[in-house]
């Protein structure tokens, strides 16, 4: 059994319930683990990316705890819930049920949005309901008719889409001047079934050698949008006459073929293919318009005439929450229920005309907020008590929403649109409304993609989560956050095999008696970054007119052959000026496709892709390549890992092929793959496990019986390289992978790239899924890094620093400016100062978020930016150049 140190000495903590206390905890990395950890507390887990601190926050701590739930849940149910697994942990005493927030997204869709995450979309349906100002004989609607997603509330037209769909025969074919036999239906399927269609159509008569524009409207319409489906014989391989020869000797057919019109094939694959690919492939044929009935509001008619407040809900769901609250705050004035009153409570049709008439002839238009668009004269008594009740509680809510600084949402915004920091402190507000007590909230870096103006507001929702009698246990890299803990459990003193102990658990100031500690130097403001002075500029790619989102024909000038940081406050418009303007413009020049165009997903019900208005003025003659380096998935399957992505596995399986036991066995490259069937283990098909089913239990997964996880065949396997099967060189890490390639040049600096930023804990192996965003965004950067420079590149990365330990940030470092170094242009979105002081140019948007940003504040060098007034970023950057001044604890 591993060795095991006792837990760290338990400090005094006032006001504490007691401690959950672990024993024996070796899930992961984690080397049998013995810690106490205070109730009632704010605790932060700390530690380098990969030490360990999520393995025992999450899959030990929150695991466990909902595994004890479950016990309560019958089987059949257990067996339709996510669950996390049972950990690897001796014993867990004091342990509470548990809530947790994480970073992951789940599956996203576009009927999600602000509003359901947060169930406030049902407070609003039930507010125009009860209390909506309805048009003279129209009966009360119930709540679920004012929501598109259920069949009462959504436009017959569009069901609840707000969009249409149409086909067209310009959107089929493209290019009229082709003849069906040159694919002039560019919408029809590629290879042998778009040949099969095209045969089809010579045996029905059709002239498929004349340009598509000479044929015949009616016979163009025929072959676009009949939904008649023939069955008629083909003759592969004929030309049209020898065809019309073959049918009128009534000749033996290849095989009888059923024809399928382009609209139809369209509909038909988006509507049920399984593959991502050939949804995506024949959505670009598609087009979408405002549905015309709904016009995009996405609601039956009968619902869209009901008002509240003067607006519609649609109106209503669109505005963003810092206007909507204002909206509330009218519902709940005093004046609000005298004007019922004065009414004698209830107003006929015939007055609440006359009262519509009065509004018109003095000039008031509800919609465009005037007076009566915040007191709505037409309610009896009844419904502004109603009113006044539910916007109460709606208020509540939403200005804990703004408090978390999201005011800028609208409860309309879909969440595949949301960062998954946004998405948490959404989570994170409805549970501070939730009024649990006693239970344990894990946090996953609830300050990521966060502001440092809008991290106060983020403590004290912890602060209130605790106050409420709760213990708050908090995965974080941020350092004020450290400073203001409770209680710190510092994990590490490295990633992976080098990680996994408890190196302090205890209150932050002891953690400067720990020398091992990573996170020590960083925290007491030891480790200080060197000055320098800012790059001169080879050039600047100016940019004009850009409007996106919140911004409006705005201009912005990037210097190149320098490291540039974009900041501003949550949802100020940095994302929409780099992550979207930026690349679509630049990628439209260079001939690259934008940011949005290699999603995989593609749905009906995602949104339109919108497209970035504005120009390039300066500065494209100086850039070849652009490369985004987001923090998306590298893969969405075990078989895609570190090794695959960064073509390293190439090198390997061409070493394997070359040993003089593998040519005499007649094996090549690909025989190494364990995604082709000659390799690898037939029974798990390379994927190194089985799932095994439970009859009312969740699934399970085991390794593979045949192969025992490792992937291969035993004739695969008995192929060795340096000792080493395929197998094993994929369980080592990037560190050990180091030593056993120091003498293969291609592989060693692949190699070496992981190692210097910061992953050499990484198993070769590892698969995509188990890749946290910054891990894979790493990758991608380290994939990058290791080919030959193919002329100057503009690197873009959105805040490349989420998730990452102020020490695998000064790795990152190093990497960009190398990039720099070597001619190259960086540009980050950034929250971090600390890289932001580093930069050689800031540009700072705001001033604030949403429709109170998008505009450029103050740019220039940091100590510049960090001089300007207007800028809520300045005074957190000048903190951050005076690396000297000492930081307040502010946890008292």
């Amino acid at each position: 059994m591993p060795s095991r140190s006792g837990p760290a000495p338990i400090a005094s903590l006032p006001e504490t319930t007691g401690f959950v206390r672990v024993r024996g905890a070796r899930e992961h990395n984690l080397k049998n683990v013995d810690v106490d950890i205070p109730r009632d507390a704010l605790v932060v887990f700390t530690g380098v990316s990969g030490s360990g601190k999520s393995s025992l926050a999450f899959s030990t701590l929150y695991a466990e705890a909902q595994r004890r739930y479950f016990e309560s849940v019958a089987p059949y149910a257990r067996r339709l819930i996510d669950q996390v697994g049972v950990p690897d942990v001796d014993s867990i005493e004091g342990l509470p049920p548990a809530v947790a927030l994480q970073q992951q997204r789940g599956t996203p869709s576009a009927r999600s949005s602000v509003g359901s995450v947060t169930t406030l979309s049902s407070l609003i349906r039930m507010l125009y309901s009860r209390a909506g100002s309805y048009p003279a004989n129209q009966p009360m609607l119930y709540a679920e008719d004012f929501s598109p997603n259920t069949p009462q509330g959504a436009c017959q037209e569009c069901h609840g889409l707000g969009r249409v769909y149409e086909v067209t025969e310009a959107s089929m074919v493209p290019d009229p001047s082709l003849t069906i036999r040159e694919r002039a239906v560019a919408a029809w399927p590629m290879a042998w079934q778009g040949q099969n269609l095209r045969d089809i159509l010579v045996t029905l008569g059709y002239d498929v050698d004349i340009p598509w524009r000479d044929l015949p409207k009616k016979q163009r319409d025929w072959i676009l949008f009949t939904e008649e489906t023939p069955t008629v014989p083909v003759y592969a391989g004929l030309t049209p006459a020898q065809t019309r020869a073959a049918l009128k000797r009534k000749l033996e057919p290849s095989y009888q073929g059923t024809f399928s019109g382009a609209r139809r094939y369209l509909l038909h694959t988006f509507m049920h293919s399984q593959s991502a690919q050939m949804r995506k492939r024949v959505a670009q044929y598609m087009r979408a318009s405002p549905c015309p009935v709904c016009e995009g509001k996405r609601l039956k008619r009968q619902a869209l005439t009901v008002t509240f407040a003067g607006l519609d809900i649609a109106e209503l769901s669109h505005l963003p929450l810092l206007e909507l609250a204002e909206v509330l705050k009218g519902v709940l004035a005093p004046d609000y229920l005298e004007q019922a009153e004065e009414t004698g409570n209830v107003l006929s049709h015939r007055q609440t005309r006359e009262a519509r008439e009065q509004r018109a002839a003095r000039g008031d238009n509800p919609h465009a907020g005037g007076p009566d668009a915040r007191h709505t004269p037409n309610l009896s008594l009844e419904k502004r008590l109603a009113a006044q009740r539910i916007a109460a509680e709606l208020l509540e809510r939403i200005v804990t929403l703004i408090d978390l600084g999201l005011g800028y949402l609208a409860l309309e915004r879909s969440t595949p649109t949301l960062s998954s920091g946004e998405l948490q402190r959404l989570r994170l507000a409805t549970q501070l409304n939730s009024q649990l007590f006693g239970v344990i909230y894990v946090l996953d870096e609830p300050s990521a993609g966060l502001h440092p103006a809008d991290s106060e507001a983020l403590f004290g929702a912890l602060q209130r989560l605790k106050a409420a009698g709760n213990s708050v246990f908090v995965v974080e890299h941020d350092l004020d956050t450290m400073r203001r803990a409770d209680w710190l459990i510092d994990v590490g003193p490295d990633a992976g095999e080098q990680g996994g102990k408890v190196l302090y658990s205890g209150p932050p100031a002891g953690l400067g008696q720990v020398p091992e500690s990573r996170t020590r130097a960083y925290l007491f403001d030891e480790e200080q970054a060197s000055a320098r002075s800012p790059r001169t500029p080879r050039d600047w790619l100016r940019l004009e007119g850009i409007t996106r989102n919140n911004l409006d024909n705005l201009s912005a000038a990037f210097p190149l052959g320098c490291f540039t940081a974009v900041t501003g406050i949550s949802g100020s418009g940095k994302s929409s000026l780099v992550s979207q303007a930026l690349l679509d413009l630049v990628g439209t020049h260079l001939g690259q496709p934008g940011p949005n165009v290699e999603s995989d997903e593609q749905s009906l019900e995602d949104e339109p892709v919108q497209t970035s208005a504005g120009r390039v003025v300066a500065g494209l003659d100086t850039v070849k390549r652009l490369v985004q380096v987001d923090q998306k998935p590298i893969g969405r399957t075990p078989r895609s890992n570190l090794a695959t992505y960064t073509g390293l596995f190439d090198h390997v399986r061409k070493l394997f092929a070359a040993t003089e036991q593998a040519r005499e066995l007649g094996f090549d490259a690909g025989r190494f793959s364990f995604n082709v069937a000659k390799g690898r283990c037939e029974t798990c098909e390379g994927e190194g496990f089985v799932s095994v089913e439970l009859l009312f239990m969740p699934s399970v997964y085991a390794p593979c019986p045949t192969c025992h996880g490792a992937r291969y065949n035993p004739q695969t396997l008995a192929v060795s390289w340096q000792g080493l099967d395929i197998s094993q060189v994929l369980q080592l890490t990037v560190n050990q992978a180091l030593e056993v390639f120091a003498e293969q040049a291609a592989a060693r600096r692949s190699l070496q790239v992981l190692q210097d930023i910061g992953l050499g804990y990484l198993r070769l192996g590892q698969p995509a899924t188990e890749l946290s965003g910054g891990e894979a965004q790493r990758i991608k950067l380290a994939t990058e890094l290791q080919r030959k420079a193919r002329g100057a590149t503009l690197y873009v990365l959105d805040e490349p620093t989420n998730g990452l330990h102020p020490q695998d940030v000064d790795r990152l470092l190093v990497q960009l400016n190398r990039l720099v170094d070597e001619g190259h242009t960086v540009v980050v979105v950034e929250h971090d100062m600390r890289v932001v002081a580093q930069s050689d140019w800031v540009i700072d948007i705001g001033p604030g978020a949403g429709s109170q940003g998008g505009s450029v504040v103050a740019c220039g060098a940091p100590g510049k930016v960090a001089a300007c007034r207007e800028s809520r970023t300045a005074p957190f950057l000048k903190r951050a150049l005076q690396p000297g001044e000492p930081k307040r604890n502010r946890s008292r």
